[in-house]
């Protein structure tokens, strides 16, 4: 059987190089989204914005990531992951170099709905490519350092913020984020299409020729069966109405409302993080310093959920990860000094950033190959509902004169609530083989 043989396949430099080259994408679409938050408080004084302008810069790429993220993995299913992936990187490559000639508050809306659309796009499909990949035993690791990738574009795009935008103005860090359009060329070149979408949609020999390959690059000589079985070729059509069917009714409105608040508070954090610290009274140049050994603290996050998800599991970890988010986010509101809003936040950016890893790993494995990429897409457009909301629900709870304290609270709050919808209603996915879970 193909998909034997493509599970039976050991961990080489053939998974290592999918996971960079992947990686390498997710890099730069966290540079993105962090470059526009460390942008924000430059724009508002430049251009005279209100809190809620701000706050809706913050939103209206959420609203394109939410569009893009539905559409991106329902014709990732359809037409493949690597061509959409592709399609999606230079989306948002060429909106982020049209964002550094925006005139006005308008045309910077519209670029960062192209932007958003481009990077809602392209997560879900890298995730569900990776997933179909990566060895069973330690696929739940490869997810994760997948994700891990997001917390160095970030550490990117404070040092962009750090060293470009005091001298040279914002409009240069939005050219620098245009750069990934060159990558696109090496994904092309390097980038295999999913042999599992390849066997789904019958396209065999395609298939059969990459795990050929494969095998003879890692030096496996497969001893059993090579010939192509009906379960390698799924006959199912992906349906919509299948997300809501059977055992993945549950799975999908557990994923609906984790997705959700994951990032409602991800984005209500980290998009005005850099605006919050500066006005607590710390200089401008200070708050990119102190932002910046913020964000460092992802990285640790990061590899401790990729050692914890296939120990401990899936549900477990992400449940952890999710419930001292909500802690950390508590005693961050409180935080008064320079040392506790640096400690309570890089415990926050630690728990966070770790649950978001788990979130990516957990999310393709609750569905079949048919509607893996759909489900996934689904899943994170509906979060980034959550994400468009709470830039500007931040903005208005600002401009209404309630304080930071308020503000974590209600982050806290939410942490609390997906961590309890996980537990509840979440499945265990950890060592088990994709099709069977």
């Amino acid at each position: 059987m193909l998909l034997q043989r493509l599970e039976a396949l050991p961990v080489g430099s053939f998974h290592y190089k999918l996971l960079v080259i992947t990686g390498l994408g997710w890099l730069f679409d966290a540079m993105d989204t962090g470059l526009i938050a460390f942008v924000l408080p430059v724009l508002g004084k430049e251009w005279g914005l209100s809190a809620g302008q701000m706050g809706a810069i913050g939103s209206i790429g959420l609203v394109g990531m939410a569009i893009g993220a539905v559409i991106a993995g329902s014709i990732a299913d359809k037409f493949g992951r690597k061509a959409v992936f592709s399609a999606t990187v230079i989306l948002y490559s060429i909106a982020t170099g049209l964002c550094a000639v925006s005139w006005s508050y308008e045309s910077l809306l519209i670029f960062r709905f192209f932007v958003g659309f481009g990077l809602g796009g392209e997560l879900p499909v890298a995730a569900t490519l990776m997933s179909e990949y990566a060895p069973t035993n330690l696929r739940g690791r490869f997810i994760v350092l997948l994700e891990s990738f997001w917390g160095v574009g970030w550490i990117a795009a404070a040092c962009i913020a750090y060293l470009f935008i005091p001298v040279y103005g914002w409009h240069y860090a939005f050219i620098i984020g245009a750069l990934p359009a060159i990558y696109v060329f090496f994904i092309r070149l390097h980038m295999p299409e999913s042999v599992r979408y390849l066997l789904s949609k019958g396209k065999v020999e395609e298939a059969q020729k990459i795990v050929d390959d494969l095998e003879m690059r890692l030096g496996v000589k497969y001893k059993g069966d090579l010939k192509v079985t009906t379960d390698d070729t799924p006959t199912e059509k992906p349906k919509l109405k299948d997300l809501w069917s059977g055992k993945y009714l549950t799975r999908t409105i557990m994923l609906w409302i984790v997705w959700f608040g994951i990032v409602y508070s991800y984005y209500g954090i980290f998009t005005w993080l850099p605006a919050i610290v500066y006005q607590q009274g710390f200089a401008f140049v200070k708050t990119f310093e102190y932002v910046l050994l913020i964000t460092f603290a992802q990285l640790p996050g990061y590899f401790c959920a990729a050692w914890l998800v296939d120990k401990l599991g899936r549900k477990y970890t992400l449940s952890l990860f999710l419930c001292m988010s909500g802690v950390a986010s508590y005693f961050f509101g409180q935080a008064q000094s320079a040392e506790l809003i640096i400690f309570w936040g890089c415990v926050m950016s630690f728990f966070n950033l770790g649950a978001w890893g788990v979130v990516y790993t957990y999310t393709p494995e609750l569905y079949p190959t048919a509607i893996r990429a759909m489900g996934s897409g689904w899943a994170a457009g509906v979060g980034r509902i959550g994400g468009m909301a709470a830039p500007f629900v931040v903005g208005m709870m600002i401009e209404a004169g309630r304080d930071m304290h308020t503000v974590f609270y209600m982050f806290a709050s939410v942490f609390i609530i997906i961590a309890v919808a996980v537990f509840a209603l979440g499945v265990e996915t950890k060592q088990k083989n994709l099709e069977n879970i």
